[in-house]
């Protein structure tokens, strides 16, 4: 794991520390994943990024990227991401989210059951898994699949993220043109921490995608 992202999940640690001690009810400190980059970021991000061919599916499984671990005071990863992005999150003493509200940024639609609400994974496992995760180790695959660090996990409607499947940005993107920007910049930046591989078409849409900025 690179150094620089060692001190970035030492504050995310803290940050996640004070949101969870906050008690019961929570509010929206975090109402979207970190570290979203700039679009001058991003379009640098980009061009660095190795654009080859995706690789096969054969051998995955989202058992192979474990998920929603443990992230302490009874929450798992899942729980976290929809205190983080919710307002106004009541849990109980399991951390399960009995009451909020929830905006979702792919298409604007806004709930008050988290049963309704998918974490999504902007950069899919499946996708991953096609560019570069493959060779990656169960414990590799597993902080990937929790990453709370970088701009990869989102609350989000949950047919709209089930629509997405493991789709990249060529052959899916956010119904809301006008979040195109962020999704095209969170992208980016997931495949740029984590040395993933992009296709040509994919890089072309990530491209078009950082024009509506």
């Amino acid at each position: 794991m690179p150094s620089s992202r060692i001190a970035r999940n030492s504050l995310i640690v803290v940050g996640l520390s004070a949101v969870l001690s906050t008690g019961l009810a929570t509010g929206t400190a975090l109402a979207e994943p970190p570290n979203i980059p700039s679009e001058s970021t991003a379009r640098s991000e980009l061009a660095g990024l190795t654009v080859r061919a995706d690789g096969s599916s054969t051998g995955y499984s989202r058992e192979k990227f474990p998920h929603w671990d443990d992230q302490g005071d009874s929450c798992n990863t899942r729980e976290v991401v929809l205190k983080r992005d919710g307002t106004d999150v009541v849990t109980d003493s399991s951390c399960a989210a009995t009451s909020g509200t929830w905006k979702s940024p792919y298409d604007g639609g806004t709930w008050t059951a988290s049963s309704d609400v998918d974490i999504d994974h902007v950069v899919p496992l499946a996708a991953a898994w096609r560019t570069g995760a493959a060779a990656w180790t169960t414990a590799q695959r597993e902080a990937f699949a929790n990453d709370l660090d970088d701009p990869q996990l989102i609350a989000v409607t949950d047919n709209v993220n089930q629509a997405k499947g493991d789709k990249s940005p060529d052959q899916w993107k956010p119904p809301l043109e006008s979040y195109w920007c962020t999704y095209a910049s969170m992208w980016i930046d997931v495949k740029h921490e984590w040395k993933l591989t992009i296709n040509s078409a994919e890089k072309t849409a990530l491209t078009e995608m950082l024009d509506h900025c």
